[in-house]
């Protein structure tokens, strides 16, 4: 995809043409699985971004974590928290190389009604790794404790191969982490404020050995207890994608397991998921988002140019490959172009942006070039976030979708060449109003020190063609807020703030 610079719009253009915008109309009930990482319990999602590259106390790529909550009015930044090893109650100290930071996740670990961050130091102990916790309270995020130390070279908090949730359905939330890359562990909570698990401690064999390159959590089939899916790497060759899971019981997880194509073959997954009912018929659907392309696992079916995005719905059985639909920048109604590069499908995130009752998805594409290929100012690899609205039919690519650079009307900055705007996507309803707002990083920002937009969302609708109203995605430019290492006063040579949040 390459696009065009300042004035740029999306298709909704011609919609607007010939309807106008129209009352709100009622909506069904709020979609399941709203993103929120609400720290301090107030009721507005805080937003919780990484910098595992970070240089503190002088230690290069030791890592730390910038913290803004929300408010009524949206995230403030008068009320911003830094967290690293050298933080106080936080164990340890920072040391070159530990990049804490490498994987964030939320969950309320101790059972008091807080959310707290949970943090993966992926280069502790030269790449053993561990998993910190900052716990949540009524004034927001203070102290610590430590969860879990790998053995040697284990990557214990590495980027990806970090989650939580209650997938024994005893009402505790268990830490989900990944060992030797491969195999996935359950540590029943819930914890002590010590950093100490109360439940037992269970290790799932991948009988392949495929490699976990990201993980997430939902309910599949829909029986109450929440379940672990995961994008792997296969062993097979360099590109194979599988998508694996592990149902959740009352007895624990049971064992691994492949989704499967109309072939009866693994399918080909991606690098990145997330899980949420999408289609709203009561059970999570996986979405994948792949970038690698141009190896013999790509077909014109799969439309992995450029990047695709995969929706996988769930069922009351497993969850169904034969019906995944593929998404990328070729498709009717997405905007843009597929372009070889372009990062379609980076990083995925769900939650309702448009206020319609559906999950939607929010994706980068960091490898966004602006501009007319052939033009002399064109800007390489400047990125942008696409926003594919969810439907009761999946993602068809066709509705109401938009696209957001630094180059759009009314944002702040300026697109530049490696800025890879997109490189990381955060969801969450900042300021209340029941609309998940969007968060993006640029981790490539000012020569790699990074930078964060936040995008307030808004419902709006417009009639379309044939006089039906069509909610249109819309991230306005009022209310959005762009900070970095000035606001957070962290050291910013090459931090690379911006390469994850806590979703």
């Amino acid at each position: 995809m390459r696009v065009q610079r300042r004035g740029w719009r999306t298709g909704l253009a011609v919609v607007l043409a010939v309807g106008g915008a129209v009352a709100l109309p009622a909506v069904a009930e709020a979609a399941p699985h709203q993103a929120r990482s609400d720290f301090n319990g107030d009721g507005y999602a805080d937003l919780a971004v990484a910098a595992p590259d970070g240089t503190v106390g002088g230690r290069a790529k030791a890592g730390f974590v910038g913290v803004l909550y929300g408010s009524a009015s949206g995230l403030k930044s008068v009320t911003k928290q830094v967290f690293s090893q050298n933080t106080a109650g936080i164990p340890g100290g920072s040391e070159a190389g530990d990049r804490f930071g490498s994987a964030l996740t939320t969950a309320d670990l101790d059972r008091d009604g807080y959310t707290d961050l949970v943090v993966g130091v992926g280069g502790e102990n030269s790449g053993s790794g561990l998993v910190q916790v900052v716990w949540g309270g009524p004034r927001g995020l203070s102290g610590g404790a430590t969860l879990a130390s790998g053995a040697a070279s284990d990557g214990l908090g590495a980027k990806g191969r970090l989650a939580a949730a209650d997938v024994d359905g005893d009402g505790a939330t268990d830490l989900l982490t990944v060992v030797n890359q491969h195999d996935l562990v359950a540590t029943g909570g819930p914890f002590t404020r010590s950093g100490s698990a109360t439940g037992e401690r269970q290790v799932v064999k991948d009988r392949y050995d495929s490699r976990v390159l990201d993980l997430d959590v939902g309910d599949l089939n829909g029986d109450g207890i929440t379940d672990v899916v995961a994008a792997e790497n296969g062993t097979d060759t360099f590109d194979s994608r599988r998508i694996a899971y592990w149902w959740g019981t009352k007895d624990g997880l049971t064992p691994w397991t492949l989704v499967y194509d109309i072939d009866g073959a693994a399918l080909q997954g991606g690098e990145n998921l997330a899980v949420g009912d999408v289609n709203r018929d009561g059970y999570a659907d996986i979405v994948v988002g792949r970038t690698v392309e141009g190896y013999d696992s790509d077909t014109d079916t799969y439309l992995a140019k450029g990047g695709r995005v995969t929706w996988i719905p769930g069922t009351s059985g497993a969850p169904d490959g034969v019906a995944a639909q593929f998404v990328n920048q070729d498709s009717p109604g997405v905007p843009g172009t597929a372009e070889k590069g372009d990062g379609f499908g980076t990083d995925v995130q769900l939650a309702d942006v448009d206020g319609d009752g559906y999950l939607d998805v929010v994706t980068g594409v960091p490898g966004e070039d602006l501009g007319p290929a052939t033009a002399p100012n064109s800007v390489k690899d400047a990125g942008a976030v696409v926003v594919l609205s969810g439907r009761a039919d999946g993602l068809t690519g066709v509705g109401s979708h938009q696209v957001v650079t630094q180059d759009s009307p009314g944002v702040p900055g300026a697109g530049e060449k490696g800025d890879a705007f997109g490189g990381a996507v955060h969801v969450g309803d900042a300021n209340g109003d029941g609309l998940a707002d969007v968060a993006v990083g640029a981790p490539g920002e000012n020569a790699g020190s990074g930078a964060v937009w936040s995008f307030r969302s808004r419902a709006q609708y417009v009639v379309s063609p044939g006089g039906l109203p069509i909610p249109a995605t819309i991230l306005g430019p009022d209310g959005t807020l762009t900070f970095g290492h000035t606001l957070l006063g962290t050291a910013a040579t090459k931090a690379r703030l911006g390469s994850d949040f806590a979703n």
